[in-house]
């Protein structure tokens, strides 16, 4: 296995698998709260959708056949966090979640943003 396979599939890299894991399903517990309106359902199935994209960008990006392809699919998981982050602003500032309520979810974003943003330029220096 060469050096940059493994940095896509070794502990680090499945620390990331279950940490997308539980955002996402941090996602779909904060979508089954929202009330029945409409406008928070579509809000919602919004923020779901590119929620749980993430993950799934983050899985295709280990699996990537080259650097180049390998950056494509991070930078896609890190659209789907911008947008996450968008909806979120949209349920608190419609007031359809409390001003507060999203706090941890938006720390996340954050978080994950920068581990991605970090492995990007990494995989980039390299070239």
């Amino acid at each position: 296995m060469n050096d940059e396979r493994k940095a896509r599939s070794g502990p680090p890299a499945q620390d990331l698998v279950k940490r997308t894991k539980r955002f996402a399903l941090s996602i779909i517990e904060l979508y089954s709260r929202l009330p029945t309106t409409t406008v928070a359902q579509v809000l919602g199935r919004q923020l779901l959708r590119s929620g749980t994209s993430v993950g799934a960008q983050y899985r295709e990006a280990r699996r990537a056949k080259s650097d180049a392809d390998f950056i494509s699919k991070i930078e896609g998981a890190l659209q789907e966090l911008e947008e996450t982050a968008y909806w979120l602003d949209l349920l608190e500032d419609s007031r359809v979640i409390a001003a507060d309520g999203a706090e941890t979810l938006r720390a996340e974003v954050h978080e994950l943003t920068s581990i991605l943003v970090a492995s990007v330029r990494t995989v980039k220096r390299r070239k």
